[in-house]
């Protein structure tokens, strides 16, 4: 039998941190949606350690969404929904079905999309989550204009040779954008490896 997980070597560095950081900014109950579930391994371990929450995977590449099927069904969770949701940010509005979502948890996507992909996501964010629901941002900022390490400097640059529309933004501008859609800052944490948790609230 041929196993479809995908494995990102980052996911399993930054779970625990970015956990830690859940713990304290997730709703006491309600649905959380992933956008841009990747692999599937971070969702498929928060499921099981944040129990009291539904958790809701998406991506929108199909491979990726193999993957976290299979992540999903070597778990068993009773929290975690199946199959994984075929959702592209920029396609509104998200097909959601109808879904109540409290939350939305988005690791490491904006900085490997074209900078509309994060305009979407505010959009999407706006339109879905309740008066003080939570968008939760996991990744590398500059902050003033300027890298916060040389190694983010040196990943920007790999970015954007990738693609050119890519590359690590500015946090006054993703905050900016938030704002822009009802969604008020709340709280920027530190995290290993020079990224930030950055937490909307709606408002």
């Amino acid at each position: 039998m041929v196993d479809l997980r995908q494995y990102a070597p980052a996911a399993e560095r930054n779970r625990q941190p970015i956990l830690s950081v859940l713990k304290q900014v997730l709703p006491a109950a309600g649905t959380v949606l992933e956008i841009s579930s990747g692999t599937g391994e971070h969702i498929t371990f928060f499921a099981p350690e944040l129990s009291h929450l539904q958790w809701v995977p998406s991506e929108p590449q199909a491979l990726a969404r193999q993957s976290i099927q299979a992540w999903g069904e070597a778990l068993s969770a009773d929290n975690l929904r199946l199959p994984p949701l075929d959702l592209d940010v920029s396609v509104h509005p998200w097909p959601l079905k109808g879904e109540s979502i409290s939350a939305i948890v988005n690791i490491n996507m904006i900085h490997i999309a074209p900078w509309e992909m994060c305009a979407h996501l505010m959009a999407g964010a706006e339109q879905i989550l309740p008066e003080s629901g939570v968008l939760y941002l996991y990744g590398p900022y500059k902050q003033g204009g300027k890298h916060t390490a040389p190694s983010n400097e040196a990943f920007d640059l790999m970015l954007r040779d990738r693609d050119s529309r890519w590359g690590i933004r500015d946090l006054e501008a993703v905050v900016a954008l938030a704002q822009q859609h009802g969604l008020a800052l709340i709280k920027t944490v530190e995290m290993p490896a020079n990224n930030l948790s950055v937490v909307f609230q709606r408002v």
